[in-house]
């Protein structure tokens, strides 16, 4: 299990590394991704204060935080089972729907189109983000 773990980690940095370069000049995928997913709860600055974060039962949880509670390393593995919903939080509801289906009808229609690789690799991208947005 843990050698297939592995594998994935270094082709999704690969994947990563390339999408990550190809993006640099112009934009940060990471933020426009954590935006566009998270940020309505969890705040831009991924502290806990976004638009809706009033209005839930639940406080979204402060996301720049996250390695200082786990001694100082960030927990990849465990952001991405929440964000992949296999770690269940109370607050995001149940796992019935899908969210992390395609941007637009033309990556369907493209038939070297891996949706499992692009999930994988959009979340990673949001990991990253996270990541770079910890406290020291």
């Amino acid at each position: 299990m843990a050698k297939r773990a592995v594998k994935w980690l270094i082709i999704a940095s690969f994947t990563i590394g390339i999408t990550t370069a190809a993006w640099a000049q112009d934009s940060d995928l990471g933020i426009s991704l954590y935006r566009l997913a998270c940020g309505v709860c969890h705040g831009i600055d991924g502290k806990g204060n976004g638009p809706l974060s009033e209005q839930l039962k639940v406080p979204p949880a402060d996301l720049t935080v996250l390695a200082k509670k786990n001694n100082g390393v960030f927990p990849v593995s465990s952001v991405y089972e929440t964000i992949d919903g296999r770690k269940m939080i109370a607050a995001h509801g149940t796992r019935e729907m899908p969210i992390w289906g395609a941007y637009n009808r033309d990556e369907l229609l493209d038939p070297y189109y891996d949706p499992e690789a692009m999930v994988r690799t959009r979340i990673l991208t949001i990991i990253d983000y996270l990541n770079r947005i910890q406290e020291k």
